[in-house]
């Protein structure tokens, strides 16, 4: 079974057990960018063995995620479930060369055994009490329909492999347990499967998280009981939340969805979980120039980084800037509908309202917030405030201006009405009557942004208010 490979190719094979979050973007983000970087290809393999926790039938929520992501895979999806064949003949092969044995231990015996030597201050490990079954032993379980499962049968060897971040690990496998390559019902474990899968695809490069940097010795194993070419493997630093544990479901920003729905862009996604853990005198960059600056063989300074909320909030609103005033529309448009469905708002009068507002967006849900009095005219605006801007004693000051004939009347009128004086609470009154909000967007930007007689409408609103 001697294999050997020279095309980069890359796997991001995520689980539909659950929803994609920061850790399976990073990972699949790394993943395109190398085949970028190296003219490889970025292969999609869905580990869907696990039929009763699959919560994503055909992974397409995940394939929908990557497109919105803008990360395109070559080739797939595969699925696992569909492999089945092609794992029992590796399977047959380690049985036919003695390299794996059955093993009858429950999970109770185990977990005694597991018990007793900690409680002995030993390592957990198996005591392989199965490879001392005889033939008779063996076959006698056998006949009864005793459950067991394959284990690979540790050699008593260092074995060596090349990990891009640091260089040759060598583990002495004697201190390995014998895992197992099925379970009780005769499928494959996560471990064999994903062997088989790297083999078989020719995986030059695998790229994952830092935690399964502890799987790297019982692959290996693999692979030498196979003869197989070992792949490079390349293990990015866990995400820690701001106070250094480990990024959570509770965590803002863990989810992909949580994300989506708080109107960040997926450029700027991409763009600063590339950056964790790395520093370049430029920040904002696209997947084209991720690809060529994001270095794949140094040592990694840290088995960690801190996931910064504000920082992500940063590049999108440096992202906002950089769209086309057409994307930036289009993105908006689902957020400004969700909230106001009726709302008059048409293309072309929205991207002239978002060249307003652009400069103050950090996300999308921004524009919801700032083009909400647009779609809805302000109500019951606290007497605590009308008070405190003298609404009384400018209300002569609020009719002439809405008496203004013309939208250049309107605006002249709001340079010359007020006296030096009264000039703050007036034009406070004025931005309540529109915005219902005492501060924002300035007064004459506010003139671009209405109708001039709906603006009259909403000071004559104002004015009539009783106190």
């Amino acid at each position: 079974m001697e294999q050997k490979n020279t095309k980069n190719r890359v796997r991001f094979a995520p689980s539909p057990t659950g929803w994609m979050h920061l850790g399976s973007v990073r990972a699949a983000l790394f993943n395109k960018l190398y085949a970028v970087k190296n003219n490889g290809s970025f292969i999609l393999r869905i580990e869907d063995t696990d039929a009763s926790r699959n919560v994503d039938p055909g992974a397409k929520k995940i394939q929908e995620d990557l497109a919105w992501l803008g990360l395109s895979f070559d080739e797939g999806p595969y699925f696992q479930s569909e492999r089945n064949e092609l794992y029992q003949k590796y399977l047959e092969y380690l049985i036919q060369n003695n390299l794996v044995y059955r093993c009858f231990d429950t999970p109770e015996e185990l977990g005694r055994r597991r018990q007793l030597q900690l409680a002995r201050g030993i390592p957990p490990k198996y005591d392989r009490a199965c490879l001392a079954l005889n033939e008779q032993e063996i076959t006698e379980k056998l006949k009864n329909n005793a459950p067991f499962i394959w284990r690979l049968k540790m050699p008593a060897i260092t074995i060596h492999l090349h990990e891009a971040t640091r260089g040759e690990m060598a583990f002495d496998l004697t201190h390995f347990s014998d895992f197992a390559v099925t379970r009780q019902d005769g499928s494959c474990t996560f471990l064999f499967a994903n062997f088989v899968d790297d083999v078989e695809m020719g995986i030059t490069m695998v790229i994952r998280g830092e935690d399964h940097l502890s799987n790297s010795a019982s692959q290996a194993a693999l692979y030498h009981a196979c003869n197989k070419q070992l792949p490079t493997f390349f293990h990015l630093p866990l995400v820690c939340s701001a106070d250094g544990k480990k990024l959570s479901k509770r965590d803002f920003g863990f989810s992909l969805s949580d994300l989506q729905n708080a109107g960040y862009l997926p450029q700027a996604i991409n763009n600063y979980i590339a950056l964790l853990g790395h520093s370049f005198p430029e920040e904002i960059m696209d997947l084209a120039t991720l690809a060529q600056v994001i270095p794949f063989n140094e040592q990694s300074p840290k088995n960690s980084v801190r996931y910064d909320s504000q920082k992500l909030r940063w590049i999108n609103h440096a992202w906002i800037q950089r769209l086309s005033i057409k994307e930036l529309t289009e993105r908006v448009v689902p957020f400004l509908t969700a909230v106001f469905p009726n709302a008059p708002f048409e293309k072309s009068q929205l991207a002239q309202l978002l060249e307003i507002i652009r400069p103050n967006l950090e996300t999308l849900t921004d524009a919801v917030e700032l083009l909400g009095f647009v779609a809805k005219p302000p109500e019951n605006i606290p007497a605590a405030l009308l008070i405190e801007y003298q609404l009384k004693e400018l209300t002569t000051l609020l009719k002439e201006l809405a008496e203004a004939p013309t939208i250049d009347a309107f605006r002249q009128a709001l340079k010359t009405l007020p006296q030096k004086d009264q000039k703050k609470n007036f034009f406070v009154l004025v931005r309540l009557a529109l915005t219902a909000k005492p501060h924002g967007i300035g007064i004459q930007e506010l003139t671009n942004m209405l109708p001039h007689d709906e603006m009259q409408r909403r000071i004559q609103v104002l004015y009539n208010t009783k106190l």
